[in-house]
């Protein structure tokens, strides 16, 4: 574990130190996880995250808690885990069940460093993760397929970083990235088990939403 009251050139330090820790195998394969964790981290007047588990790939809802935390650190794109990350240290520490794997919205190994949030926590906790963020954040990718599943990788400087994912016909695509601990096609496999009927989002970022806004 390190500092979060940091300047902004020595977080940067620290994620480049962190970034040669990222393992992109599988700690654990599709069929030895029984339950995965949604995280909804974000800052407004105080960070909150709020994180539900669930079983898998049942989807049961196992545990639930949202919680608060202050933090010194100001808003820098591509440093986002400086500013979230206590809070879902806090809310991590809470939890009456520790999930197998943990989801977040937000990117992983997509990113200017290769350490987003999902990988950062990853990390950090050494534990399997995966970022699986709304909206596009470094990189190119073509537009995947209509359907349900279909996917485009996300490649940045000749490096594959992630996937466009299409969870829903005809929806805007997820972008999935490695986080931590599991690898590129296991992680996509995992966010689209998550997908209930015909939802654009994975539970695993729908409902830890809706808990956020209550």
């Amino acid at each position: 574990m390190h500092q979060w009251d940091v300047t902004a050139e020595e977080a940067i330090a620290i994620q480049e130190r962190l970034r040669p820790l990222v393992q992109q195998k599988n700690a654990l394969e599709l069929d030895q996880i029984r339950s995965v964790a949604g995280i909804d981290a974000y800052y407004r007047e105080t960070g909150k995250a709020a994180i539900v588990v669930f079983s898998f790939p049942q989807l049961k809802v196992l545990d639930q808690v949202i919680t608060s935390h202050d933090s010194p650190f100001p808003y820098v794109p591509g440093l986002l885990s400086f500013r979230e990350g206590p809070v879902v240290l806090a809310a991590i520490e809470k939890l009456k069940v520790q999930p197998d794997l943990l989801i977040f919205d937000g990117q992983g190994y997509a990113h200017p460093r290769r350490l987003g949030l999902a990988s950062h926590m990853g990390v950090l906790l050494d534990r399997p993760s995966i970022g699986c963020a709304k909206s596009w954040f470094i990189g190119e990718y073509t537009m995947p397929g209509p359907k349900k599943g279909d996917c485009s990788p996300m490649t940045d400087q000749g490096e594959t970083i992630g996937m466009a994912v299409r969870t829903r016909e005809g929806s805007k695509p997820l972008f999935v990235s490695v986080g931590h601990k599991i690898d590129l096609e296991t992680a996509v496999q995992v966010v689209l088990r998550c997908v209930r009927g015909d939802n654009r989002y994975p539970e695993t970022t729908r409902l830890p939403d809706l808990l956020s806004r209550e």
